[in-house]
């Protein structure tokens, strides 16, 4: 197997306060992350990295490992998740602990699974990809997306789509920003986790839900309800 799992977890948060320990239905979010990757069975090391206390503490506490402290640097709001990545991989090289795949999972990322892992997993060995992650369809097509100019007109980004069907044009999807399996070797000489050799797999809108406010919040706590049910 020889993989690993990284769960970057800074503790300076700011559309959401605290965002990787705040209580998503009587735990903290960053929980259900680590029970996920716990659950899939398919690595041989779980780290968070951070440089808040409180979230090491609580990361240690369902499961996770925190041998190290995230560095001042990688912890401010410029920091890369491929920053963070590369430090871990960098420091972990140094204790001579080497792996092949790597898998990088979002602390408020409640619905992923072990299912959905197991399915980037399965691509990512089976098909030889340097990156992949689970992308969901745009509800409707970008290719008729709107927006306003300075006089604050209504135009189409494309007018030349305002008169195609919704079923001629093509579909487009975007991530579902939840995790992603990377070749090592591939990420650091890369240095990104996009790459011309990166592909995906569709997942439904209810197994994700990005978390970037309140409401998100909220909605991602209904579509859990959903799912254990």
């Amino acid at each position: 197997m020889n993989s690993i799992a990284i769960i970057p977890a800074r503790g300076g948060s700011k559309r959401i306060p605290r965002k990787s320990i705040k209580s998503f239905l009587g735990k903290p979010i960053i929980a259900y992350s680590i029970n996920a990757v716990l659950k899939s069975k398919l690595f041989d090391e779980i780290i968070v990295s951070t440089d808040d206390l409180e979230i090491a503490e609580i990361s240690k506490k369902y499961g996770a490992k925190v041998p190290f402290f995230r560095s001042k640097k990688n912890s401010d709001d410029f920091a890369t998740t491929y920053d963070v990545l590369n430090e871990v991989l960098s420091i972990y090289k140094e204790k001579n602990k080497i792996y092949e795949y790597g898998c990088c999972i979002y602390p408020a990322a409640p619905l992923v699974s072990k299912k959905l892992l197991k399915s980037g997993y399965e691509k990512i060995i089976e098909e030889n990809w340097d990156t992949v992650f689970p992308v969901v369809e745009f509800s409707h097509p970008v290719e008729r997306a709107l927006h306003f100019d300075y006089n604050k007109k209504l135009n189409f980004v494309a007018p030349k789509n305002s008169v195609k069907r919704t079923q001629d044009l093509k579909k487009s999807y975007h991530d579902s920003g939840q995790f992603y399996w990377f070749n090592i070797k591939k990420l650091l000489k890369n240095k990104s986790l996009i790459s011309n050799n990166t592909s995906g797999f569709v997942v439904s809108q209810n197994e994700i839900q990005d978390i970037d406010n309140l409401e998100d919040w909220k909605l991602a706590e209904l579509k859990y309800k959903l799912k254990i049910k």
